[in-house]
C-alpha cells in the first residue's frame, strides 16, 4: 500500500511540473511507467521548495527567496551509486524560466543522515518556448554572446540532512555567492 501511494505521488509531481512548465498533459507518462518497475522508483527523488538569496551585490534586484520556482526530478544510477542525474526547471536571477540539467555526486555521507554533495550542471535555454528568454541577462547573456546559447554553468555544494528515508533538507552555495535551501522527497 505504501508503494502505491509513493508511485502516485511521484507521477502526480512529475505531471504537475510538466503541465506548469510546458502545458503538457501527463497521460502518456502514466502509460509509460508500468507497475513492474517498482524497484526503479526508489532511485527517484523530487527536489522542491528552494529558498535562494544572493549574498553579494544584492540591492533587491534579483528573483530570490521562494520566487525562483525550482523543481527537479533526480535519478540515481543505482541504489548504491554516489551519482545521480537531475532534470528540472527554475527561474534564474532575472526572472527568466530556464531548464536545469545536472549531475550530482555525493562526496561524503554518514550513517546518521548527513550527506555532503555537489551538483554540477547546465542552467539555460532549451528548444521549448518556455526557456527562450533564459539567456537575456547576466552571465547567461555573456555566455550567449560567446556560444550562441544563453546558459550559466552551475557548481553547487551543499550539506543535506535526511530526516527520514523519504525527506531531506539541504543548504549550500551556488558558486560564487548564491545561498540555497531546498527540500528533497525520495522514494526509497
Amino acid at each position: 500500500m505504501l508503494f502505491d501511494f509513493q508511485y502516485c505521488f511521484f507521477i502526480k509531481a512529475v505531471a504537475d511540473v510538466l503541465k506548469k512548465t510546458f502545458g503538457l498533459s501527463c497521460l502518456p507518462l502514466l502509460v509509460a511507467l508500468p507497475g513492474s518497475q517498482a524497484d526503479q522508483l526508489k532511485l527517484y527523488s523530487i527536489n522542491t521548495g528552494s529558498f535562494v538569496y544572493h549574498l553579494t551585490g544584492n540591492h533587491g534586484q534579483y528573483t530570490e527567496k521562494f520566487d525562483n520556482d525550482f523543481y527537479s526530478v533526480e535519478r540515481k544510477f543505482s541504489e548504491d551509486s554516489k551519482y545521480s542525474v537531475l532534470v528540472g526547471t527554475m527561474k534564474n536571477s532575472f526572472d527568466d524560466r530556464c531548464i536545469a540539467i545536472g549531475m550530482r555526486r555525493d562526496w561524503a555521507e554518514s550513517n546518521t543522515g548527513w550527506v555532503f554533495k555537489g551538483v554540477y550542471g547546465y542552467t539555460g535555454e532549451f528548444f521549448f518556448d518556455a526557456f527562450k528568454h533564459c539567456g537575456d541577462d547576466g552571465s547567461y547573456a555573456d555566455f550567449k554572446k560567446v556560444t550562441g546559447i544563453g546558459f550559466s554553468p552551475y557548481i553547487y555544494h551543499a550539506i543535506q540532512y535526511n530526516f527520514t528515508d523519504y525527506f531531506g533538507v539541504e543548504s549550500g552555495i551556488i558558486i560564487p555567492s548564491v545561498f540555497v535551501i531546498t527540500v528533497q522527497w525520495s522514494f526509497r
